[in-house]
């Protein structure tokens, strides 16, 4: 890991294979499973912070796409092997929490992704938002060392 150039400090990663099946009809990863690994990571990194499925199911309490902005920087294929990496970037403790993503190459070590998604803190019976448990607050820390 320490020889790949983050773009912040700390990365919670995950490690991706890409398989013949995520390739579209021009030879290279459908661009969908870049969102795809994306949200693997962040629920990776929920459980890893101590909120995994069944906790937040528990509390039905979740937090909830609201915004993606993405820049697709460089294409992937079949057998690539991947890091994707996230950092909490905002919680305002209420309602609202940011994450950002890098994805790179393993080969090239290039940055083919990067991202940002906006979550909103959510009802899980009824998917209203709703003021995030103070749990969210607490293990959703912001990550903001930057390099």
């Amino acid at each position: 890991m320490n020889d790949f150039i983050w773009d912040r400090t700390n990365p919670f990663i995950i490690d991706v294979t890409v398989g013949s099946d995520r390739i579209d009809g021009y030879g290279h990863v459908s661009n969908h499973f870049y969102i795809a690994w994306m949200t693997d990571c962040m629920f990776a990194h929920s459980a890893a912070v101590g909120l995994p499925d069944d906790i937040c199911m528990e509390m039905q309490r979740g937090m909830a796409v609201k915004q993606i902005r993405a820049d697709l920087l460089g294409p992937s294929y079949d057998g690539d092997k991947l890091k994707v990496a996230n950092w909490i970037v905002a919680n305002d403790g209420k309602l609202r929490a940011s994450r950002f993503f890098q994805i790179v190459s393993c080969a090239s070590r290039k940055t083919l992704v990067r991202a940002e998604m906006d979550f909103v803190c959510t009802n899980l019976s009824n998917g209203r938002p709703v003021k995030m448990p103070p749990i969210f607050a607490e293990k959703y820390c912001i990550e903001s060392n930057e390099n």
